[in-house]
């Protein structure tokens, strides 16, 4: 992998994340950055520059995909869950 294209999975790796942790919905969140992870994870060893590009070019549409819901999430309240109740303490 070179160097600028380590440079840009790295930015898009870190914007997946921060976009993700602004899910209101604690199981949204959750489930994005899990999967975001396993994704990234699974796909480490690519060396091919196509694929790398096809996977490069899904990551950036999961990104507005991701950044389009948390806007609409926002929108609209939930209550918190259980979970989040007891980690806020």
């Amino acid at each position: 992998m070179a160097s600028s294209s380590r440079a840009q999975v790295i930015a898009l790796f870190r914007g997946l994340i921060r976009e993700s942790k602004k899910f209101p919905s604690y199981n949204f969140r959750n489930y994005a950055l899990r999967r975001i992870k396993d994704g990234f994870r699974e796909h480490r060893h690519v060396d091919n520059q196509k694929e790398m590009d096809q996977l490069l070019s899904g990551a950036r549409e999961s990104l507005a995909l991701i950044r389009r819901q948390v806007s609409v999430g926002q929108m609209y309240s939930t209550q918190k869950t259980i979970v989040e109740q007891l980690g806020a303490r």
